[in-house]
């Protein structure tokens, strides 16, 4: 896991991987809701272990400072994206290397197997541009609907239908700019990032509005082999 960039505090960057051999990541319901756990904890300058805190809410964890601040997320099935702002020196490389460890180890030990669970290196670019931070916000939220309908950004057929489906989805922070309330909210720090939507009505017009876009017009950007 030790990368030859560097970091900068203060920037943002869209994290992302999958599994080694793009193999599946998250086999069930309890998998993607364990890694959402990950992403709260393990984002702290204190080292927490998951046994002592799997029956406390996550807002009473003392993990310490947070190591990045996180604007949104995505987990599907064999892999997942994160935009995070790094707080502190080195604190991106440090909350990656305990997230994909915990979940590794709790993974390799439920299902019996050993060895790397992810590609070795997570793969990561920065944003350098406020155009750009505000897309991912619909490439990292959108990913979903390919679910339930695997050539819409060529051919959509139901626009509203995939809307709903983005809604519904759990294991995405989708779910929270939508004013849902749930325990996993604090996975988000939203005070660091810009303010992109005023309300609940500016976010949803925001996603119809990219549901629209065809590939010639930015579809083709940072997309995972």
């Amino acid at each position: 896991m030790q990368r030859s960039e560097t970091f900068c505090v203060g920037e943002y960057y869209h994290i992302y991987n999958r599994g080694v051999d793009k193999r599946i990541i998250f086999n069930t319901e309890q998998d993607k809701k364990r890694f959402q756990r990950c992403l709260y904890f393990c984002n702290g300058e204190e080292n927490v272990i998951y046994d002592d805190v799997k029956k406390q809410a996550l807002f009473r964890i003392d993990k310490g400072n947070d190591l990045v601040s996180i604007g949104a997320y995505c987990l599907m099935d064999n892999h997942f994206h994160i935009l995070v702002r790094e707080n502190v020196e080195e604190g991106i490389s440090k909350f990656m290397k305990k997230l994909m460890t915990s979940y590794s180890m709790y993974f390799n030990k439920l299902n019996n197997r050993t060895g790397c669970l992810f590609e070795n290196r997570f793969k990561s670019k920065h944003v350098d541009n406020d155009r750009y931070l505000k897309y991912l916000f619909a490439y990292i939220h959108l990913n979903p609907a390919k679910l339930i309908d695997k050539d819409w950004k060529n051919n959509i057929q139901n626009k509203e239908k995939i809307f709903q489906h983005l809604n519904n989805y759990k294991y995405s922070s989708f779910f929270d700019y939508q004013d849902n309330l749930r325990e996993l909210g604090v996975i988000l720090t939203k005070k660091h990032f810009p303010e992109y939507f005023f309300s609940k009505k500016e976010h949803q017009d925001f996603i119809l509005d990219w549901l629209d876009v065809r590939p010639e017009e930015g579809w083709g950007v940072d997309k995972l082999p």
